[in-house]
């Protein structure tokens, strides 16, 4: 795949350690636009910097109000779709995420949506594995076909947030009214391009744990997120 043909969006909040490393890395392969959501730390002015060095490469969109991860990238796949992109990558500023799987996710044949699926994790404390096994045992279901079919597609990792989204699947994304508010947004971004049709497949990667916004409020509105689906898949509104 050509270099212009992908979009890297990369939400981003105060992540003046790391920022500079991921863009410089991740630049390397394809186009990048980052979604700097209200930083108050020196993000911004890191940002700023680089884009006077990749001028043609970087792109940053600039949010006054912080509005968490679905608003800054939906953003960044309204501007892939502005833009002529074919597909949206989406990783993390913090590290977590190899760039290097980059070239991976860019060689992958066809699918609507590449899910770098966490077959390796380093640091991440037992409740956090816990916590993502459940998750997709529960999305599993809830995006299945049929009340009873308890095992839907078998998607190993369903809440990790390095991805691969196809033009028709970030064009849905970029158009849809979204009810997630935080890491929820994984989840509902899966359960579009699924229920539309959209082919889901996954890829192999090391997931490095990084401090990280994940609490019980963010958990408490992924329950949510997943009792709707739940709720909708038996017919209550």
């Amino acid at each position: 795949m050509s270099k212009s043909k992908a979009l890297i969006v990369i939400p981003a909040y105060n992540e003046e350690l790391t920022i500079e490393d991921v863009v410089r890395q991740a630049i390397r392969y394809a186009n990048v636009c980052v979604i700097d959501d209200a930083s108050k730390d020196k993000t911004p002015s890191i940002l700023e910097k680089l884009k006077q060095e990749y001028q043609e490469e970087l792109f940053v969109i600039r949010h006054v109000k912080n509005t968490h991860i679905p608003k800054g990238i939906q953003d960044g796949m309204k501007f892939a779709l502005e833009n002529g992109y074919q597909y949206v990558i989406t990783m993390d500023a913090g590290l977590s995420h190899d760039p290097n799987k980059i070239s991976e996710f860019l060689e992958y044949p066809h699918c609507d949506l590449l899910i770098g699926s966490r077959e390796k994790v380093v640091g991440v404390p037992f409740y956090r594995r816990v916590i993502s096994f459940l998750a997709s045992k529960v999305m599993n279901y809830c995006i299945s076909r049929g009340k009873f079919n308890f095992f839907g597609p078998g998607i190993k990792d369903c809440t990790s947030g390095y991805r691969r989204y196809s033009k028709e699947a970030f064009t849905k994304i970029a158009q849809t009214t979204l009810e997630s508010v935080a890491f929820d947004f994984h989840m509902e971004a899966l359960a579009l391009v699924y229920k539309n049709g959209g082919t889901v497949r996954e890829i192999g990667i090391t997931y490095v744990f990084s401090n990280s916004s994940f609490n019980r409020k963010v958990l408490k509105l992924a329950l949510q997120f997943a009792w709707k689906l739940f709720k909708r898949k038996w017919g209550f509104k």
